[in-house]
């Protein structure tokens, strides 16, 4: 398998594995991603160079976002001062699942992180996926805290904002990767 930046034309694509996603996770009983994605924010993300696709061959069979840019409100400033990377929106098809290909997703992003200079692979977690929160833990993050205000407009509740972190390194994720990845 391969990991390669996704494009502007995978729009549609990265939208539907949302939907799935989603759908799978109502059928767990979670109200994790019930709201649309904007297709203009995930376009931005894209442009931007943070999105990166699995691809078994032609299918895509996973993404995940990695970015130095941290959502506002979640970490401290002296958190902030440490060179992290955050992760975002991993998601696996669920043709793919039971493939470990999340395990290995974080791995390549950590190995992608380390050897860009950063100290720690950061992520939110939606805060009532208490099975979601257990998998990263399993996959060596920390629990760091959860933030719970300023999330929704009029600072209503945020529904993302347990927090965890682990120590980036090199890790042998099994991927080949794209000409310009530093892996």
């Amino acid at each position: 398998m391969k990991i390669v930046p996704a494009q502007p034309a995978d729009v549609e694509t990265l939208l539907a594995f949302r939907k799935e996603a989603a759908g799978w996770l109502a059928q767990l009983g979670s109200d994790q991603w019930q709201r649309p994605y904007p297709a203009d924010r995930l376009l931005a993300t894209i442009e931007a160079g943070t999105v990166f696709l699995v691809k078994d061959g032609e299918t895509t069979a996973a993404t995940i976002t990695l970015t130095s840019e941290a959502e506002e409100g979640l970490w401290t400033e002296a958190e902030l001062s440490e060179p992290s990377r955050f992760i975002n929106k991993l998601t696996v098809a669920r043709t793919h699942a039971g493939q470990n290909l999340g395990g290995r997703l974080l791995d390549w992003a950590s190995d992608h992180a380390f050897r860009e200079g950063a100290k720690w692979l950061r992520l939110d977690a939606w805060t009532t996926n208490e099975a979601l929160q257990r998998y990263y833990l399993a996959q060596g993050f920390e629990y760091v805290r959860t933030v719970t205000d300023g999330g929704a407009v009029n600072g209503g509740p945020r529904v993302s904002g347990w927090l965890a972190q682990r120590r980036t390194t090199i890790a042998d994720h099994h991927f080949e990767c794209f000409s310009s990845c530093p892996c």
